[in-house]
């Protein structure tokens, strides 16, 4: 029993994810972004610890008897640490943004002004808030040749985007052309990222999957919670490593937000190649399933003015958080949907959020 002597650290598990929509006309407008961040902390207390050790095959069986099937959830409620046994306390934190009819966002809602809803029954909201917080970003930059004309653009973008940091933001920087590397690993220091961007030069073919893989990777350095990658590109990957496939499953479990812009010839010339025919549909579908977004950009002029909005939209998200009323372990789906009350006297308002996560698998 000495192990029962030993402090057990809590862990943490987080996923984020996020939808957004397109910013109105060049207003310094939040498109519609939502985002779902879900913050899993399980507390186990030591009893529970002992019991796993020196009682297993008694703990195997009450999990045997515990139904699959997510219909069978119990209505949400306030649970207090340490009540039973049967008690597990996760906390699930939902970003979610509100935009108006002209794509603008909508700020000042109570928490009343929201419903939660996983897997069809709804959850008590439990917290609420609309501050800022520290964000750890990674941006995906391509330099690869097919980006030689829009560089310049591409670069000015990326400072822009990196003076819409806070203090307490961090930021790391990969490139990619015939490989993906990171040319920075995290730092509060922009004006090294800044210099950095500046030396580089477009060349070679179009890693961007193994980019993306390697800027998630990176991202598990990461001192802050709430977290996301900016992917800078023309979208036509010919060179990578890792598939769409392998990406696509990768990206929709990290506890990381997807954003990209895209910067694509008009669509008639867009023929050269079967990488820069399906540029737009593969970024667009990388970031929609981390809830993110893709912007598309045909004029280079426009690319930041884009990044100073993302910069912004990641500033301005309400969180609700709820305890799920299915407290199942089982690595299963769980689709999230929230509905708004919207008060009276405004027009008809949008909500977006991500549309479910995977729940913990211990």
């Amino acid at each position: 029993m000495k192990i029962l002597c030993k402090a057990i650290k809590e862990r943490a598990r987080i996923l984020q994810i996020q939808h957004y929509d397109i910013c109105h006309d060049g207003d310094l407008v939040k498109s519609s972004l939502a985002a779902t961040r879900v913050f899993f902390v399980p507390f186990i207390s030591l009893l529970l610890f002992g019991i796993v050790i020196w009682n297993f095959p008694v703990l195997a069986i009450a999990q045997s008897a515990v139904p699959d099937d997510v219909k069978h959830d119990t209505p949400g409620q306030v649970i207090k640490q340490g009540h039973s046994l049967h008690i597990d306390v996760d906390l699930a934190l939902v970003n979610v943004t509100v935009t108006d009819p002209y794509n603008r966002l909508v700020t000042g809602l109570d928490p009343d002004n929201f419903r939660i809803f996983e897997n069809n029954v709804e959850q008590e909201i439990q917290y609420f808030s609309s501050e800022d917080v520290p964000i750890s970003i990674g941006v995906i930059f391509d330099l690869s040749g097919s980006m030689a004309n829009k560089v310049g653009k591409a670069r000015e973008a990326a400072l822009q985007f990196f003076k819409t940091a806070n203090p307490q933001d961090e930021f790391f920087l990969v490139s990619f052309n015939d490989r993906a590397e990171v040319m920075s690993t995290f730092t509060s220091n922009v004006e090294d990222l800044q210099s950095r961007i500046l030396s580089a030069s477009a060349k070679g073919r179009t890693a961007l999957l193994d980019a993306i893989y390697l800027g998630l990777n990176e991202m598990r350095n990461a001192q802050n919670a709430k977290r996301a990658l900016l992917i800078i590109s023309d979208g036509g990957d010919n060179n990578s490593r890792y598939s769409e496939k392998d990406i696509k499953r990768l990206v929709r479990e990290a506890d990381t937000q997807l954003y990209s812009v895209g910067i694509f010839d008009p669509f008639e010339y867009r023929s050269r190649t079967p990488e820069e025919l399906s540029g737009p549909s593969l970024l667009t579908e990388v970031t929609e399933l981390t809830g993110g977004r893709a912007f598309t950009v045909e004029n280079v002029n426009e690319l930041p003015d884009i990044t100073t909005k993302i910069g912004a939209e990641l500033r301005n998200q309400y969180i609700l958080g709820y305890h799920p009323s299915n407290k199942s372990h089982d690595a299963r789906w769980r689709k999230i949907k929230i509905k708004l009350r919207a008060p009276k006297g405004l027009p008809p308002l949008s909500v977006y959020a991500k549309t479910g996560y995977y729940a913990p698998s211990l």
